[in-house]
């Protein structure tokens, strides 16, 4: 007998996922949300239509909102349910996804609530909850805990209210999530931290960020963009594999994943402003390079709706992979064909814009910038950050990579950083 779960933005109805005996998901958009008058897709890979969408195009869509690889794995695990079953995983912890989307089963309708339904959670509680995360991905299996966050790292979604962190209950929407140290990553925590800062004074768009510790733990705590100013209400989001109908396990360029092209093809053809984007999404291309982000994949750029039209979204996952000789030096994206950091050059960088002297002199103006004022920034933070009492040996590891690749880069025109 076919199961449906009832899809929602906030406490309006969008459509019903199905899935049929055989295992094949569908979905159909909801009669009256198409004629509401202000509807806007779920995805740029599902536009609005009184059409049902079948099995290859809606998986993607939603296989998207878990957690990737083993973190998937572990949660379906813990909920008794098979890891290549999205439907069964969405269907229990689906409340609370990336973006404004919720689902319930559908006999359920999601009531708005008066007052906000939070637990609140003192030092020692967060500490224990950080902890047990490797072994309990999103709280999978905690009582009245319904989140779901892409991603192969573990991490939280949280509410901060007064500057308390809580856990939410019921609809109320999280407003943060807490990033504990990756446990084969050393200071994971201060790297991430140092490269968003690091990019927010680089004019590249990210959420506000800070370092925090629950019982000498650190943490990362990120403000999530997909949230009203006021944090009481979601906002839609989807990262590129969704948009582009492609699922989490192809998320690499080299495993038939994006490319740095699809994704521009991508901006151009849906955001609201194009060439704003495609700058400002070139201009993270050039970050991640040169801080040696290696892990920089499709599902790290993303759409967000507003008044349910996308924008590009801001940079998330910023992280220098170079520095840890343990994780993979092969880029997730080509640039100008080239997956090995060393082997780009001016003329594969000037391959990723169209082929006019404009765009190739703004190509060549932006990558001269960055990479002769990134080395400075990052001296400067570092010693902005140990005066604070911040201090980590990733600091000058990271400050190493960038200095030697704008060194690389800057090696085009004679310069040196």
């Amino acid at each position: 007998m076919p199961r449906v779960l009832s899809v929602y933005f906030d406490e309006k109805l969008v459509g019903k996922l199905t899935q049929d005996d055989s295992g094949r998901l569908s979905f159909l958009y909801d009669a009256h949300y198409l004629t509401s008058g202000n509807a806007f897709p779920l995805s740029t890979s599902l536009p609005l239509s009184d059409t049902v969408y079948e099995d290859s195009i809606v998986r993607p869509f939603f296989s998207n909102l878990l957690p990737d690889d083993f973190a998937r794995y572990r949660v379906a695990r813990l909920l008794g349910v098979s890891e290549k079953n999205p439907f069964a995983i969405l269907e229990i912890i689906g409340r609370e996804c990336a973006g404004a989307i919720s689902l319930y089963p559908e006999d359920q309708i999601p009531s708005p609530q008066k007052t906000k339904d939070y637990e609140f959670l003192g030092e020692q509680d967060l500490h224990k909850i950080l902890m047990m995360l490797s072994q309990r991905p999103l709280l999978a299996g905690e009582k009245d805990v319904r989140m779901s966050l892409a991603g192969a790292q573990d991490k939280l979604a949280i509410a901060l209210i007064d500057d308390k962190i809580a856990l939410t209950k019921g609809t109320s929407p999280t407003t943060h999530i807490i990033k504990p140290p990756i446990s084969d990553i050393p200071d994971s925590v201060f790297n991430e931290y140092f490269c968003m800062l690091l990019a927010k004074n680089m004019n590249v768009a990210v959420s506000p960020v800070e370092i925090r510790s629950a019982d000498a733990l650190p943490y990362l705590l990120i403000e999530r963009y997909d949230r009203t100013a006021d944090h009481h209400h979601r906002l839609h989001q989807e990262d590129f594999c969704q948009a582009l109908s492609i699922p989490p396990e192809l998320k690499y360029e080299n495993e038939g994943g994006p490319s740095i092209k699809d994704c521009l093809d991508l901006i151009e053809k849906y955001s609201i402003h194009p060439a704003f984007d495609k700058i400002m999404f070139i201009h993270t291309i050039i970050f991640n390079y040169l801080i040696g982000n290696a892990d920089a994949h499709a599902k790290n750029y993303s759409f967000l709706y507003l008044k349910g039209r996308p924008r590009l979204a801001p940079a998330y996952d910023l992280l220098s992979t170079a520095v840890y000789p343990q994780l993979s030096k092969k880029m997730a994206m080509k640039i100008g064909g080239k997956y090995n950091s060393e082997d780009v050059y001016l003329r594969h960088w000037v391959q990723l814009v169209p082929d006019t002297q404009l765009a190739k002199n703004t190509m060549e103006k932006d990558l001269k910038k960055f990479a002769s004022t990134l080395p400075k920034k990052a001296l400067s933070f570092s010693k902005m950050l140990e005066k604070k009492g911040l201090s980590s040996p990733v600091f000058d590891k990271i400050q190493a990579i960038i200095e030697n690749r704008c060194q690389h880069v800057l090696k085009y025109w004679g310069m040196n950083s």
